[in-house]
């Protein structure tokens, strides 16, 4: 009775979880993702996603405006590098904040919005280079950066991610490409360079997966995740093996360094497994010759 009650406790909780995941909408009802969160940017990780499209900004999900700005409210008389931007405070914690619009003001008084109210319209600001919306999630109970793509309902996604490359960095800083012979025993860094695309086109924006995993031998010895973010004694964290300090895993530019492996001599098969965002998965395996 006891492990039945368990099951039954374990699918309710499931069908909540399914229920939260997909309350969003898109901010756009014409939307391309140019830079999604976890994008390696010049050695920094995106915390939002970068969306391009004309239209409407609309609030994508119901709760209450707590702040708009014109981009112009600002004791520096540099720009801000948000733009004009709006937050929304939801009722589970989240904050949607939409940003690098179109400059005209505030285009909605503070207060209640439904799903689907319109905020501002798109364009360009702050420092945004083609018209759309910025679009940052934050959970303010858990102090972190949430994936936006995780709760907002996604199109149709059948296109495999892509392992560019796969390399290994020893000790003195240097890249050696996995498949390379006579390698010497010693420690190693493993950096993989893996994209995904959201449309199999393609003029597709390359964006970054979701989940990286990296095994040896059969043993994993490094995953890295995009769902979430957060700060740590003002230093910004990506979950990697636990946590690990963003400069560390962002640093290869524009790869991803996943974990530390010892390799001896003789033979070692080194598999990488990139999934995206809906579940599609690639992998590869290399054999590695260690003198």
């Amino acid at each position: 009775m006891f492990k039945r009650n368990v099951r039954i406790s374990v699918l309710i909780f499931l069908f909540i979880m399914i229920d939260v995941l997909y309350a969003m909408d898109w901010p756009l009802a014409d939307v391309v993702v140019v830079q999604n969160f976890g994008f390696n940017d010049q050695g920094t990780p995106i915390l939002g996603t970068m969306l391009s499209g004309e239209g409407i900004v609309s609030a994508t999900g119901e709760g209450e405006l707590i702040f708009a700005s014109s981009g112009k409210e600002t004791a520096s008389r540099l720009p801000s590098p948000l733009g004009a931007w709006s937050a929304v405070a939801h009722s589970d914690g989240l904050v949607s904040i939409y940003s690098r619009y179109r400059d005209e003001g505030r285009g909605q008084p503070l207060g209640y919005l439904e799903t689907g109210s319109p905020i501002a319209r798109s364009g360009v600001s702050g420092w945004s280079r083609n018209d759309g919306v910025y679009y940052i999630l934050y959970d303010r109970r858990e102090r972190r950066w949430v994936n936006a793509l995780m709760v907002i309902t996604l199109p149709p996604d059948t296109a495999l991610p892509y392992i560019v490359s796969v390399q290994l960095r020893n000790a003195n800083g240097r890249l050696l490409e996995s498949g390379q012979r006579n390698i010497s025993q010693g420690r190693y860094s493993i950096v993989v360079n893996a994209v995904d695309t959201l449309l199999p086109t393609p003029r597709s924006p390359q964006l970054a997966p979701h989940r990286i995993v990296c095994s040896v031998n059969g043993e994993e010895i490094g995953s890295l995740s995009f769902d979430t973010m957060n700060a740590k004694d003002g230093v910004l964290m990506v979950n990697r093996n636990g946590q690990a300090p963003a400069k560390r895993v962002y640093a290869p530019y524009p790869a991803f360094e996943i974990g530390e492996v010892q390799l001896n001599r003789g033979q070692a098969n080194l598999e990488i497994i990139v999934r995206d965002i809906a579940g599609n998965s690639r992998s590869t395996l290399t054999r590695i010759i260690v003198d």
